[in-house]
């Protein structure tokens, strides 16, 4: 019917794109994986001709009007443990890319044993195909587990469109996503976007100094010098210089001294009476995280940050909250300060933003931002319209009430199970919805529950001075999937004797 109705000029044209597109379906129907009812299969590669997901996949996925699947959606697509991989590799390729690694890759990680392949909701892959459920998240990172079809919808929906400007030009994803968060962050006006937790560090420690000369600008500041900053001790903020500066933990900030300049105290972790001794007229910003994650899962004290907030009013210092871990939903609240109902002047994020894409952000105060002009800071990759249109999908699907009230109640149900284990080898166990701590009497017993859990399927993180058991699963795990992985680590806890 088109070819009859169209002009005969473009009649070869059609003529050549229906053929190309009934080979197209005939390659998919012989060749494309088969659709797993409990799991959704990798999407099929498409050629070039047929490469637009709007044809394939939910429409209008990143944009800011796109209504976010519902938790129940969501995991009604997790993966049971009979799911295989689909794709094994052989013992020779496995041998192959692990000699590689070996030789390419630089040894500041150390030893990586696991290769993983694949991830199907809360669950990944190594290359044998055996299945591990995914307490870690990438680190915090996997909001919403691996493979979320929506997910690939967004990602697929802008690839296909633009997926890099630079900051010279304005592009929607990046002004959506931007709305969105001030949106959900009352105290804030302004975003800037970066590509890290680390970054977004960097660029709160700029941004502070910039206010401060702003005021000293305008003889606001008297005397005072406002270069200084206080942190607290099992702090960590990144490992690039200026944000290694303010990381307490000296093994890894010594070997790289001398450091940021100005001074920086770093006080006892919830000690309110010795940060009111170090917060002073000089001093520029105060870092804190609301729940410490590398530190060993250490919420801090409605009083301490109460405490902090006041103590910064009266000093005109910039009171930072680091929630590039413990923000947008990991502690059951969408930003973790809010469970001691203050606000900071500036907010970093990052993990779990795009849901495994790089992506950082600063959230600040009218204030802070006005300190701000051009040219004082930036970043080539910064706010790309694909990782944005990524990221507009995650924050919808996070800030659901419902969402939220799941990991709640999922995070209670964790803490709970983890009450009930016999032995006494538990010696606390602390943390905020899904981000919870394990607290052991040394690493070496750490260790060995870290393997024996990586033997029967379950991946764990490990935090503090290698003496916490950190557990971190995606944000929409199924709470039958969750039992199963206590079910392992009480396990492993009862192997230790």
């Amino acid at each position: 019917r088109m070819l009859h109705e169209t002009p005969s000029a473009l009649a070869p044209v059609l003529l050549g794109v229906s053929c190309l597109c009934l080979a197209e379906a005939f390659r998919l129907g012989t060749h494309a994986r088969p659709f797993r009812s409990s799991a959704p299969s990798h999407p099929p590669s498409l050629s070039p001709c047929l490469s637009h997901p709007s044809s394939f996949i939910t429409s209008h996925a990143a944009t800011g009007t796109q209504i976010a699947p519902t938790d129940a959606e969501r995991t009604a697509h997790e993966p049971a443990d009979t799911d295989a991989a689909l794709d094994p590799l052989g013992v020779d390729e496995q041998q192959r890319l692990k000699s590689d690694a070996e030789k390419y890759l630089l040894n500041n990680y150390g030893a990586r044993n696991l290769l993983l392949t694949e991830g199907r909701g809360a669950t990944v892959y190594d290359a044998s195909g055996k299945a591990y459920i995914d307490f870690g998240a990438g680190i915090a990172v996997n909001a919403l587990g691996h493979s979320d079809l929506g997910w690939y919808s967004a990602l697929m929906d802008q690839a296909s469109k633009l997926s890099h400007t630079s900051n010279l030009y304005l592009t929607q994803p990046q002004i959506d996503l931007a709305k969105k968060l001030v949106q959900l962050a009352p105290f804030a006006s302004k975003v800037f976007f970066c590509n890290s937790g680390t970054e977004a560090n960097e660029a709160a420690i700029k941004f502070a100094r910039k206010l401060a000369l702003s005021k000293a600008r305008k003889g606001l500041l008297g005397k005072a010098k406002k270069v200084n900053f206080v942190a607290f001790e099992k702090s960590f903020h990144g490992r690039t210089m200026g944000a290694l500066t303010v990381t307490s933990k000296k093994k890894i900030r010594d070997p790289f001294a001398p450091l940021m300049g100005g001074d920086v105290t770093f006080c006892p972790w919830n000690d309110l009476k010795e940060a009111k001794r170090a917060i002073d007229g000089d001093t520029c910003a105060v870092f804190v995280e609301p729940v410490q994650g590398e530190g060993g899962v250490n919420p801090a004290d409605v009083g301490f940050l109460k405490g902090l907030r006041e103590l910064c009013d009266k000093s005109g210092a910039v009171l930072v909250f680091d929630e590039v871990q413990c923000g947008l939903g990991r502690t059951g609240k969408l930003w973790g300060h809010q469970h001691a109902g203050v606000s900071p002047d500036i907010m970093t994020l990052a993990k779990p933003l795009a849901g495994g894409l790089p992506i950082g952000a600063v959230l600040m105060t009218e204030e802070v931002a006005s300190a701000i002009e051009p040219g004082d800071h930036g970043s080539t990759f910064a706010g790309n319209p694909l990782v944005c249109a990524v990221a507009n999908y995650v924050v919808n699907a996070v800030s659901s009430p419902e969402f939220l009230s799941g990991i709640e109640s999922k995070g209670r149900h964790l803490r709970e199970r983890l009450a009930a284990v016999e032995g006494g080898r538990i010696k606390d166990t602390r943390g905020e919805g899904l981000l919870i701590g394990v607290v052991f009497d040394s690493a070496d017993e750490v260790n060995k529950i870290k393997q024996t859990c990586e033997d029967r399927g379950l991946l764990v993180l490990t935090a503090g001075e290698g003496q916490v058991v950190r557990l971190a699963p995606p944000l929409n795990i199924p709470m039958e999937q969750l039992d199963r992985g206590i079910d392992i680590l009480e396990h492993a806890i009862k192997e230790l004797g």
